[in-house]
């Protein structure tokens, strides 16, 4: 019997989400360029949505911040 590392498998999904969402945005954010996705070569689509993720995971992390502050009592200096 093969054991799996639950972290592993937990961060797997958080990636596809991450990944999915980020799709999502860049989607919205060529729309509102007022382009089409088939326009853009894959390279410039790929790049974007890298921007899109590396925003999701930033707003992530100043989130998890913001707890770790609030559980330690530091909202009330931040």
């Amino acid at each position: 019997m093969k054991l799996t590392n639950p972290v592993k498998s937990i961060s797997k999904n958080l990636d596809k989400k991450i990944r999915e969402s980020a799709i999502q945005a860049a989607n919205s954010r060529i729309i509102l360029a007022g382009r089409k996705a088939d326009e853009l070569a894959p390279d410039d689509l790929e790049v974007i949505v890298k921007e899109e993720e590396d925003k999701i995971r930033g707003r992530i992390k100043e989130k998890g911040l913001l707890a770790v502050a609030a559980v330690l009592g530091l909202g009330w200096w931040i």
